[in-house]
């Protein structure tokens, strides 16, 4: 049995293959209301159904979730989270170059199809900076 999380306490919770950390706003039996401080991991893109693939009917572009965005996050997928909590365009722009130098090490055509998408969701995130 996994330790009961209460409302304002801060978590990362992992949401559609993004990893956030964020404040309960929401104890549901099953799931917990998560809002979005900052981002850890970004969202995988693709169909999520048949992984890494290209050669599928339409590939995905999944964007990070918003600033203060809430979500509803399954228990399993929570856990306590006690350190400092960054900036969250900052967390965005780390969060997707993580993931745009391991993309690039991968090397496939889902590796290279995904930082096109990346890319463009990143002149989207920061176009007013």
């Amino acid at each position: 049995m996994s330790e009961r999380l209460e409302i304002g306490q801060k978590v990362t919770g992992i949401y559609k293959t993004g990893k956030y950390i964020g404040e309960i706003t929401e104890v549901k039996p099953e799931r917990y209301v998560v809002r979005v401080l900052a981002v850890v991991k970004h969202p995988q893109q693709g169909d999520l159904h048949q992984a890494k693939s290209v050669h599928v009917p339409f590939f995905h572009e999944r964007r990070a979730l918003a600033y203060r965005e809430q979500t509803n996050v399954p228990n399993v997928y929570v856990k306590p989270y006690d350190g400092p909590v960054p900036e969250y365009k900052e967390s965005l722009k780390k969060a997707l170059e993580e993931q745009k130098q391991t993309l690039v090490a991968d090397g496939s055509d889902w590796a290279k199809q995904s930082i096109e998408i990346l890319n463009r969701l990143e002149e989207d995130y920061f176009k007013h900076n």
